[in-house]
């Protein structure tokens, strides 16, 4: 039993520390099978998951969702702590260390004590153990500690440091492209406004965001958890944006056609797919169409009117469904993944999330200010 209880110990411990190494420490996709944070959020997100499903769709469940990635991230945290703990307990307790105990015995749960204030450095001086190996295996657990809390403090900033530089683009696409945003919105205004080296420059900024987005969200995917602080705006939705926007200057419109739309189309596709083999969720070839017959013919006259040469051939139509083939189902499989909604690539409605509040709103080219309702759903 001692011997079975050492290896179960050992084994606890360095799963717990591998596992917090690949999760903190290591800037690199983990690609082996088994992964103990994989294994946690997979199945604290399904459990989560249907809650929120039990909820009605709107602000309520957002928020719920919201609390998922902070949460879930406390959680492992916890779990690595509560294994290492345990696991020098049964250590302690297949090696039969005699300790200075109040009590006559040292019982179970007198190991997992001494386990616990050894590893966060308490140093209550209640329970000491009397023979050298324990006294070299409390050593060996407070350094451990001690490094292991640290490690996760200092993760903590970057965390966040890399949430704030993927937020910064999602909040500067709502002037530019709404809220949702729209790639039909993106083109229209930039058309408007004469600036046509304006559309090359931020198809280079959209290339860079979604080259640090594939970076941060493959080196902590618990980033993908974290939603942005409007419920019309996400992460998904700005790639989706960013794709729409490339596929229809490279199929719709002539004499826009540049090599940057090819750089950011593949850089933003490039994003999608390997996002969907991170987690472990198929392309979903058979989803909801986002742009019928209907608004296709809506979306050439929409960019007709700002401005924009149309391609006039018999292929266009088929050009870009060839590209929406290419990133769509990957797209839908991540939205139904983490519940979120994919923006449409044509969208009427012009008021941005810039334009309200929740006591006033912008009416849409009119400019007048009406009182709202602060509990009004528009809002968030």
């Amino acid at each position: 039993m001692g011997l079975i209880g050492a290896v179960c110990g050992l084994a606890m411990i360095i799963l717990m520390m591998v596992d917090g190494f690949e999760t903190i420490l290591q800037p690199r996709r983990v690609t082996h099978r088994f992964r103990f944070a994989r294994l946690f959020y997979r199945g604290t997100w399904w459990v989560w998951r249907a809650g929120a499903l039990r909820i009605p769709a709107g602000k309520r469940r957002n928020a719920f969702l919201s609390f998922f990635g902070p949460l879930s991230l406390l959680g492992l945290f916890a779990t690595w702590v509560v294994g290492l703990v345990l696991g020098f307990a049964l250590l302690h307790a297949a090696l039969g260390t005699r300790l200075h105990t109040p009590d006559a015995t040292a019982t179970a749960w007198s190991y997992v004590y001494f386990s616990g204030s050894t590893f966060f450095t308490l140093g209550y001086g209640d329970m000491t153990p009397l023979a050298t190996a324990g006294r070299v295996l409390a050593v060996v657990e407070a350094g451990l500690g001690f490094g292991f809390l640290a490690v996760i403090i200092s993760y903590l900033p970057v965390l966040s440091d890399a949430y704030s530089r993927r937020e910064i683009a999602i909040s500067l696409l709502d002037a530019r492209a709404g809220s949702p945003p729209s790639a039909a919105q993106f083109l229209r205004r930039a058309a408007q406004s004469g600036d046509a080296d304006a559309v090359e420059s931020m198809l280079g900024e959209w290339e860079q965001w979604a080259a640090t987005l594939l970076e941060s969200h493959l080196s902590f995917p618990v980033l993908a958890y974290y939603r942005s602080q409007h419920d019309n705006q996400s992460w998904l939705a700005a790639l989706t944006a960013i794709l729409d926007v490339c596929a229809i200057l490279l199929a719709q419109v002539q004499e826009r056609t540049t090599y940057q739309a090819q750089l950011t189309f593949a850089m933003a596709r490039h994003v999608a797919v390997d996002l969907t083999l991170v987690f472990k969720v198929p392309p979903c070839p058979h989803a909801a169409e986002r742009l019928p017959e209907a608004e296709y013919a809506a979306l050439r006259s929409v960019l007709a009117e700002a401005g924009l040469v149309i391609a006039q051939d018999a292929d266009a139509e088929a050009r870009l469904a060839e590209l929406r083939g290419m990133y769509e189902p990957f797209l839908q499989a991540l939205a139904r993944r983490f519940l979120l909604t994919l923006p449409p690539m044509l969208r009427e409605d012009t008021v941005d999330n810039w334009q309200t509040s929740a006591w006033v709103r912008r009416t849409p080219g009119i400019g007048q200010l009406a009182k709202l309702d602060p509990a009004d759903e528009h809002f968030d």
